[in-house]
C-alpha cells in the first residue's frame, strides 16, 4: 500500500486586483486560492512535536499574500503562475495543485476560476528554469 501526504490551503482570500472592467460590468470583489501541495508522508508522519519535523509552510503563505499584493493583474492566470513559482522554491514540494476564483461574476452570482495540476516531473522541470 503506498502513501500519500498533502497540505491543503483552502478559501485564501487574496488582497489583489485583477481584470479591467467596463463600466457597469460586475467587478469581483473576491479573489480565492486553493492550494494542495504533496510532500513526503516523513513530513506529516513525524516521531516527535517539533517544526524541524514538517514543512513550515507560512513562508510560503506570507509569499502568496505579497505577491497577490505586488500590483494589479490583468489575469487569474498570471498570478497563479507566480505562485506556483513561489512554489517550486521549496524542494519538499513534489506536486501542486492551485486553483484560483473569483466571485460574483454577474449581478451577485456565480465564480469563475483556473484549475492547474503540476506533478512532479513538471515541477523538476519548473525549478531547473528558474535556477
Amino acid at each position: 500500500m503506498s502513501s500519500t501526504a498533502c497540505i491543503e490551503l483552502k478559501d485564501l482570500r487574496l488582497n489583489t486586483q485583477i481584470g479591467t472592467y467596463a463600466p457597469g460590468a460586475t467587478i469581483p470583489d473576491q479573489h480565492l486560492l486553493n492550494l494542495t501541495l504533496w510532500i513526503s508522508t516523513k513530513l506529516i508522519l513525524i516521531s516527535e512535536d517539533l517544526m524541524d519535523q514538517v514543512f513550515d509552510y507560512d513562508p510560503l503563505v506570507l509569499e502568496i499574500d505579497r505577491l497577490a499584493a505586488d500590483g494589479h493583474y490583468e489575469t487569474q492566470e498570471r498570478l497563479a503562475t507566480r505562485i506556483v513559482q513561489a512554489c517550486a522554491r521549496y524542494p519538499e514540494i513534489e506536486s501542486l495543485e492551485i486553483s484560483l476564483r473569483k466571485t460574483p461574476l454577474r449581478e451577485s452570482s456565480g465564480v469563475l476560476g483556473i484549475k492547474l495540476y503540476l506533478d512532479e516531473s513538471s515541477l523538476t522541470s519548473m525549478r531547473a528554469r528558474l535556477v
